[in-house]
């Protein structure tokens, strides 16, 4: 264990047998989270709601739409105007697809899961069509065909555990058998509540806050996660 309290990479993996894995997508596949701050932040701050990129990180990061939806009304004493969410998806939609980047060291992660016939797939709380928006923008796409989820479309939204037990069953897979990659505590619930090993992607947020909630370790890098699947880097 190191002076931040995570554990310390051996040659002993996370997990053994590995059965699959599961990636959050907006932060862990796709460096979207900034970009779609800043719009919400933008369009709160023009519809006389005044927000920060920061500050929306810190409040809206993780959760589903309609949750921020109501976070808005409980954050500014008013409900959300009916044009924000219309706005938004225009917005966003036009912003990632001229901006989103795969996160750095994502495809030789799943290069590597290819290469040991670990199956993967995406769980997220975002809609289809924003996953196949940033997917396809990186290239990605190709790689989840199939294998790409979202809790509006099996049940309950991140922090329930529904979108990720979803994805497990949908790769074969157990969920004590399988490792989850988020970025988000929210997230980290979720797939700990699912019964999953969970390996937190502190890039946005403070490893403490993803130990705390259920990450068993946390990287700061997608390029420390092979080891810890027992994957050669």
């Amino acid at each position: 264990m190191n002076a931040s309290g995570d554990l310390i990479a051996t040659d002993t993996p996370l997990v053994s047998p590995l059965e699959g894995v599961v990636f959050d997508c907006d932060g862990v596949l796709v460096d979207s989270e900034r970009i779609t701050n800043r719009v919400w932040a933008e369009l709160l701050t023009e519809l006389g709601m005044p927000t920060t990129t920061e500050q929306s990180l810190a409040t809206y990061l993780g959760n589903s739409m309609a949750r921020c939806l109501e976070i808005v009304g409980e954050q500014f004493g008013r409900p959300a105007p009916d044009e924000l969410l219309p706005r938004f998806h225009a917005a966003v939609a036009v912003a990632l697809r001229n901006e989103v980047t795969a996160v750095p060291g994502i495809v030789a992660l799943l290069d590597a899961l290819d290469a040991a016939g670990v199956p993967y797939a995406v769980a997220s709380n975002g809609e289809q069509a924003k996953m196949q928006t940033t997917l396809g923008a990186t290239g990605l796409a190709s790689r989840f065909v199939g294998r790409r989820f979202s809790s509006l479309d099996v049940g309950r939204p991140k922090p329930a555990p529904d979108v990720y037990l979803h994805a497990v069953q949908a790769l074969g897979a157990t969920p004590a058998r399988t490792v989850a990659v988020e970025d988000s505590p929210l997230g980290v619930q979720a797939a700990a509540a699912a019964g999953m090993t969970v390996i937190g992607y502190a890039e946005l947020v403070a490893p403490a806050r993803l130990r705390a909630a259920g990450a068993r370790i946390t990287v700061e890098h997608l390029d420390e996660v092979a080891p810890w699947l027992g994957l050669a880097r």
